[in-house]
Formats: structure tokens, C-alpha cells, sequence
């Protein structure tokens, strides 16, 4: 078996004071699909928020892509992000920029200076979310659904080997939600490994995956539970 992407043993999560997510153990390999189901508050933002960096780890061993979280220095930080696509439910996108732009300042910040090559990577990420013609529009001219297709086509910019999506279907219909779901499971098939939060348990029963349940400061994976019906 290939090393896992993500690994966790025993890991404390700790939200302030709080001990959110107790004794964490948790694997990520190439091309897994992970949900992560809880009500809120049990933790399943708090442990994406590890993931990047966001939230320090002080007890156990976490390790992220050959960084080990307990001990990574700050400034290391942003080369870990470079790494993995982040997916909000709230789209953070540069409203004062086109679709177009939102993509040329991330690739930019990331150290790509080829125009053409710029021009060439947006094309494609912007083809694959289906969203190849809306490159000039600006967010607010686009619908909830097509905005989070940009989001996941910021995300996906620089080949990461995650996806983080936090509620990625939270603010969107059932059929738009459905379809940003096909979005993330047809990325996953060219070989990122995508960790979704939800709330939307009929999404996992449609869009099969490795199922964990955050609830009691534990983790636990219930993908037998979802196998069955």
C-alpha cells in the first residue's frame, strides 16, 4: 500500500481551550473520497482546519503530505496550502474581479509567470468544471452553483494531490448540490484525494465513499452503515 497522503494517530483537536475531537485516527490515500458527518459543532470543520494549518495540533502524530503538523513551522505553512485545494462553502471569491482574474491571482501567487501558459491552465480547469464560456463574468452575475464550480476550479488550479471541501453544498439546492458532488466524485477519479464535510446524508447513499462520523469529541468510521442500504 503507497503511503497515505493524510495520517493521523491519536490526535487531540483542540478549538481554543476546548478538546473538540479526542484520539483521531485517521488515513487519506490517492483517490479516496472521505465524508465527514456530524451535526455542528462536533468537529468536522476543526479537523479540516488542521489539515492547512489553521489549527495547531498539540498532542498526537499528524502528518500531511510529509509534513508533520505538530511540528511545522509557520513559515512552512504556505507551501503546505500550495499543495491542497480548499474548497469553502462560502466561495470567497474577489468580487471585483472576473472569473478569469479570481483564477490568473491565484496561479500568479503561487509563482506561475508564463502568460500562455496561464491562459492554457485556467482554459482547462474552467473546462473541466463546465464553466469554459463564464471566464469574463463576474461572481455576482453568476448563480450559487456556478460559483462554487469556480470555487472547485480555483481549487483544483495546481494539481493538488487533497481537496478539502467544507460544506460545499451547504447554500445550494438539492439539484445543484448533486451535481457540485458528481463535480468533486469526477475529480477524484483523475487521482485527487477529496475530503467533503456534509450535512446531506442522501449525497453519500448516491455518491459512495469512506464515510467517517465526528460526535462525542470521536471519529469514527461508519462506511458500513451506508454500504448496507
Amino acid at each position: 500500500m503507497e503511503e497515505a497522503l493524510i495520517h493521523y494517530t491519536n490526535v487531540k483537536i483542540h478549538q481554543q481551550e476546548l478538546c473538540v475531537l479526542n484520539d483521531v485516527n485517521l488515513k487519506l490515500h490517492k483517490g479516496e473520497f472521505v465524508y465527514l458527518i456530524g451535526k455542528v459543532g462536533a468537529g468536522k470543520t476543526s479537523l479540516l482546519k488542521t489539515i492547512y494549518g489553521e489549527l495547531d495540533i498539540k498532542d498526537g502524530d499528524a502528518r500531511v503530505l510529509g509534513y508533520d503538523l505538530s511540528h511545522i513551522k509557520r513559515k512552512k505553512i504556505p507551501q503546505l496550502r500550495r499543495k491542497l485545494g480548499i474548497v469553502f462553502q462560502d466561495f470567497q471569491l474577489l468580487i471585483d474581479r472576473t472569473v478569469y482574474d479570481n483564477l490568473e491571482f491565484v496561479l500568479r501567487a503561487t509563482g506561475w509567470k508564463n502568460k500562455l501558459q496561464i491562459k492554457s491552465r485556467i482554459e482547462e480547469v474552467l473546462l473541466q468544471v463546465d464553466m469554459e464560456n463564464k471566464g469574463y463574468k463576474m461572481p455576482n452575475e453568476l448563480s450559487g452553483g456556478e460559483q462554487q464550480r469556480i470555487v472547485i476550479a480555483r481549487a483544483i488550479l495546481n494539481s493538488p494531490e487533497i481537496i478539502l471541501a467544507d460544506e460545499p453544498t451547504g447554500n445550494l439546492d438539492v439539484e445543484t448540490g448533486r451535481a457540485i458532488v458528481e463535480l468533486l466524485h469526477s475529480i477524484c477519479r483523475l487521482g485527487s484525494a477529496i475530503i467533503m464535510t456534509t450535512h446531506n446524508i442522501r449525497l453519500l447513499e448516491e455518491f459512495p465513499g469512506i464515510v467517517y462520523r465526528c460526535d462525542g469529541h470521536q471519529i469514527t468510521d461508519v462506511t458500513h452503515e451506508f454500504a448496507e442500504k
